[in-house]
């Protein structure tokens, strides 16, 4: 390797990512498009996990509430 490719690799910018040359692609250009098929997915996705936590919503709620309770007992104990 000589000297002159040591100096082609440094760059002055103190910002890392910097894009200091654009390089031409093979590849065609990505154009955004919308996705209906994965956004029904989503969708699917979402309901299902309703249809199954809906159901559980009254354990959790005795749940959070136990733990109120016990945090409020052992308060007072504390206190005292």
């Amino acid at each position: 390797m000589s000297s002159d490719t040591a100096t082609d690799v440094e760059t002055t910018d103190d910002e890392p990512g910097v894009l200091t040359k654009a390089y031409r692609s093979v590849s065609p250009r990505y154009e955004s498009h919308p996705d209906a098929e994965m956004d029904s997915v989503g969708w699917v996705i979402f309901l299902g996990m309703l249809v199954l936590l809906v159901p559980l919503l009254p354990f959790l709620l005795i749940v959070w509430v136990l733990g109120k309770v016990l945090e409020m007992v052992a308060e007072r104990q504390r206190s005292d």
